[in-house]
């Protein structure tokens, strides 16, 4: 038997969202965009946009932080090889590789 795991991928659209229908985030994302009641539920209803100039408030009232694939790769890249593989520092080649 094999098990499948669902993977949602990331979505700004949906953590905007659920921050802003969620009781407890809903005041200080509203806060960061400086919007009222009726901006919230227009955009929740999709009549309102969020200003060029308050994307950046927006993501941060979310703690999102927006990185680069490169950098994301190198990350996931030293995740695999051990950031601090002391065999490879050694000239012993990579740590748990095969002999």
């Amino acid at each position: 038997m094999s098990t499948i795991e669902f993977v949602r991928k990331p979505s700004i659209e949906r953590a905007f969202r659920e921050a802003l229908t969620d009781p407890r985030s809903r005041g200080p994302i509203a806060e960061a965009l400086a919007w009222d009641e009726s901006q919230v539920s227009r955009f929740l209803s999709g009549q309102l946009g969020i200003p060029i100039g308050k994307i950046d408030a927006g993501l941060n009232a979310l703690e999102l932080r927006v990185v680069s694939r490169e950098y994301l790769d190198g990350l996931s890249t030293m995740s695999k090889v051990g950031v601090n593989c002391h065999c490879a520092r050694e000239g012993f080649g990579e740590c748990g590789g095969r002999w």
